[in-house]
């Protein structure tokens, strides 16, 4: 079994944006901006945003966060976006999320410019995704795209296994795959057997949300597996796939942590560049 290391495609993949923001530096000028809203005081948005922070400053980009307690009005929060859109040194916006109730979430995903939306939620990047049109790509389903990619170049005919529907990961992973020319299979708490499913599958994206859900003895041999879930319980941090047992078959696996996560971020430094790019020209 091969492990894909997150941590080591995650650094190639910044050691290629920085030359990348060094050339377009040199031929524009100026390099992309990314602006991050955080709102409220919770811990593990903290840390995320400050290990974005961090990793934008490594390859040279111009990095903002911008923080507002949890009892800032939507207006306040709509404002400020509104203000980013027409600023012209923000190639990228993100919202931190989750968001305080008060605060509507579709409702400050639709107001960042879909050519600013780096997250890739916006509708119109969604529509995009799925007709097969150009758009931002949701993180985290890149980070999964391009860690297989890494892995298996020539995904034609492949069948894959995508457990998990949310508009986050499952569906814009789905469409990634449809794009390989991959048959893809979507499964979900209503599937009525999802082992059956999954022994089908060459490729197996599990991002649900549920600890050590896929086994062993559901992964057939020289299946590449993809472990989204970040679960925490008693024995500590583990994702949905069961590594102990899936190890034993599959050809290669992501941990948790060390797979996807350093992924996620990686491309959304590379979203922010893509923004830049595309607004030059």
């Amino acid at each position: 079994m091969i492990l894909i290391d997150g941590k080591k495609a995650a650094a190639e993949l910044r050691a290629e944006l920085k030359q990348e923001v060094t050339e377009l530096k040199a031929k524009h000028n100026k390099v992309p901006g990314l602006t991050v809203i955080l709102i409220g005081d919770l811990t593990p948005s903290q840390i995320y945003v400050r290990n974005k922070e961090k990793s934008a400053n490594e390859v040279g980009l111009k990095s903002e966060v911008i923080k507002y307690p949890d009892s800032v009005e939507e207006k306040a929060v709509l404002g400020k976006i509104k203000e980013l859109n027409s600023d012209e040194t923000v190639s990228g916006i993100l919202v931190q999320l989750p968001l305080p109730k008060h605060i509507d979430k579709q409702k400050v995903i639709e107001a960042i410019d879909p050519s600013k939306d780096v997250d890739g939620f916006h509708p119109m990047n969604v529509g995009n995704l799925s007709s097969g049109y150009e758009s931002s790509i949701p993180c985290t389903p890149l980070g999964c795209y391009l860690l297989i990619k890494k892995f298996q170049p020539n995904l034609n005919g492949k069948k894959a296994v995508v457990v998990g529907r949310s508009n986050l990961n499952g569906k814009p992973m789905t469409q990634l795959l449809l794009k390989e020319n991959c048959t893809v299979t979507i499964t979900h708490s209503k599937t009525k057997d999802l082992k059956a499913e999954c022994l089908e599958a060459d490729i197996i994206v599990a991002a649900v949300g549920i600890p050590e859900l896929v086994r062993g003895d559901w992964v057939k041999k020289d299946a590449i597996v993809i472990d989204v879930g970040i679960n925490k319980t008693d024995k500590g941090i583990v994702g949905d796939v069961h590594f102990d047992e899936v190890s034993k078959v599959a050809k290669a696996l992501t941990p948790v942590p060390g797979g996807v996560g350093p992924m996620t971020i990686a491309c959304l430094l590379k979203n922010t560049i893509d923004c830049f790019k595309r607004s030059q020209i």
